[in-house]
């Protein structure tokens, strides 16, 4: 008889200083696309804003994403346990060290304050690099 192993769902933190852009759109994309049962995202800042930056919400919105509702977290070290991956979202030298789990940095523009345009752009890079992750883990949804 066979056994099945139950693999535990992975947890992605994707993090920035303000919690207001990039990593909003990173861990809402990929929870848009991800299956679920495999693995799911969080998004936390250093030094979080007031709320999400109204450009953000406007080009999610296009997509079908409603991220109206939502509000820039702290990242504490209770939300980074959770996490088995760390993304930080090119804050440089104010990206968040989280010690024992795989870290990556994806180096994108700060979208506040920029054209709806360029954060289309930033959009677009951002569920590229999403896509790409998701393929390369085998989390993406089938559906």
């Amino acid at each position: 008889m066979c056994s099945r192993r139950k693999v535990a769902m992975k947890t992605v933190l994707f993090a920035c200083v303000h919690n207001a852009g990039r990593s909003q759109m990173a861990a809402a994309l990929f929870n848009a696309f991800v299956d679920p049962k495999k693995a799911t995202a969080i998004s936390a800042g250093t030094e979080p804003a007031k709320e999400i930056h109204p450009e953000v919400i406007d080009v999610m919105r296009e997509v079908g994403i409603d991220l109206s509702q939502l509000k820039p977290q702290k990242l504490t070290d209770e939300l980074a346990q959770k996490a088995q991956m760390l993304i930080t979202m090119g804050c440089g030298e104010a990206c968040p060290v989280v010690v024992g789990i795989l870290r990556d940095d994806w180096s994108i523009p700060d979208p506040k304050g920029k054209s709806l345009e360029a954060v289309r752009f930033i959009r677009e890079e951002i569920a590229k690099r999403v896509f790409d992750l998701l393929q390369k883990q085998g989390w993406a949804s089938q559906s």
